[in-house]
């Protein structure tokens, strides 16, 4: 069986090979955007497994006829045409929920840093997008005692999904974006910032409010935020991997789209990918993402029970040490061209050796 794969894809060999497989394997490692119509007809894999910047369409696959699966390791999955691949009957799989703690860490640090004595008073945090990470944020939000306030008209009514996109903009001390990228033709309600996070939307957020996105870089236009007064946090841009130079400087956190880059939420990605693979090939997989650990004893508080006041300090104080947002930042800043531009490669680089921080569960401190 031949596989093609993105080559960020966490321990790949480890788990697609002979031995974790049960056949033989040709395991053809590239990079993602790399992967396209040209290297599938040359190659004729059987699977092809990416991350979020193979785009997964008729343009990468109406000539070819070899692919029967199509694994992402991902959360998100607006980079795979599902639609396409049912008609053509090929069979699909992504990682939901494999980086929901990661990525909701990376929103605590972000306001961690920005505005520590956020940590010990009841703000309003808004959360547009109550899927799995949302969800697992406003669990973390709730423990800290702050007030949630969902939007997602796509889930139920919910203690988290609560209320209106109005309410959100208009109330809300810090606002997180967790949303897949839509357009008109894929939802009713779509998400591209032509259509939810339009100029006259921006004019209902608080001057004083926190922005924070994590989702996908188009769901913010890059002139509203250049021409905004809010912070702004910035994982995903509008014309990633390309950043500007006007972009970087208003906002005031960029990273790399590493948001959900831990070991865990990676191992875990490529662990849901390998399972569903072992699924179609009807074989018990043989292999778990745990092994990969390195040996630490978890003491983490359940999500739902409220932090008390030294709990809050202590949290406050051992955030940096658990992930320096502040040295992602650095790192993504540092590759500026001599226009002060981020290029595509230069952004690529950063995250193929992005050195993977851990979860907050990992550490014998953790709260």
């Amino acid at each position: 069986m031949k596989i093609i794969a993105d080559g960020n894809i966490a321990h790949l060999s480890d788990f697609f090979n002979e031995e974790t497989l049960g056949q033989p394997i040709e395991l053809i490692a590239m990079t993602g955007r790399d992967i396209n119509a040209t290297v599938l007809a040359e190659h004729q894999p059987d699977v092809l497994l990416v991350r979020s910047v193979t785009p997964v369409n008729a343009a990468l696959l109406a000539d070819n006829h070899s692919v029967k699966f199509v694994g992402s390791a991902t959360i998100g999955i607006d980079h795979v045409d599902v639609d396409y691949l049912a008609k053509r009957g090929i069979v699909f799989a992504n990682a939901a929920g494999c980086s929901k703690h990661s990525v909701a860490q990376y929103v605590v640090a972000a306001i961690a840093d920005l505005r520590p004595d956020y940590l010990f008073k009841p703000i309003n945090l808004g959360i547009i997008g109550v899927g799995n990470i949302g969800n697992t944020l406003a669990q973390y939000a709730i423990s800290y005692g702050w007030n949630v306030l969902g939007y997602d008209p796509l889930k139920p009514p919910s203690v988290v999904n609560n209320s209106s996109l109005e309410t959100v903009l208009t109330q809300s001390d810090v606002i997180s974006f967790h949303v897949p990228l839509t357009c008109p033709q894929h939802s009713s309600y779509p998400t591209h910032h032509d259509y939810l996070m339009t100029p006259a939307r921006w004019q209902q957020v608080s001057d004083t409010a926190i922005i924070i996105n994590t989702s996908r870089g188009e769901v913010l236009a890059q002139a509203d935020i250049i021409n905004s007064p809010n912070i702004t946090v910035l994982d995903v841009f509008e014309h990633e991997p390309q950043i500007d130079k006007d972009l970087l400087a208003v906002a005031s956190i960029v990273t790399p789209h590493v948001a959900g880059y831990t070991l865990e939420g990676k191992l875990r990605g490529t662990q849901f990918v390998y399972s569903a693979v072992c699924q179609f090939l009807k074989i018990a997989p043989t292999i778990d993402f745990h092994g990969f650990l390195p040996a630490e004893i978890p003491l983490f508080r359940e999500l739902h029970n409220p932090l008390k006041d030294h709990e809050r300090h202590q949290l406050l104080n051992k955030i940096p040490a658990m992930y320096d947002i502040r040295a992602d930042d650095k790192r993504l800043r540092s590759v500026a061209n001599a226009h002060g531009d981020i290029e595509g490669k230069d952004f690529d680089n950063l995250r193929k050796n992005y050195p993977l921080r851990r979860e907050w569960q990992a550490y014998v401190f953790g709260i």
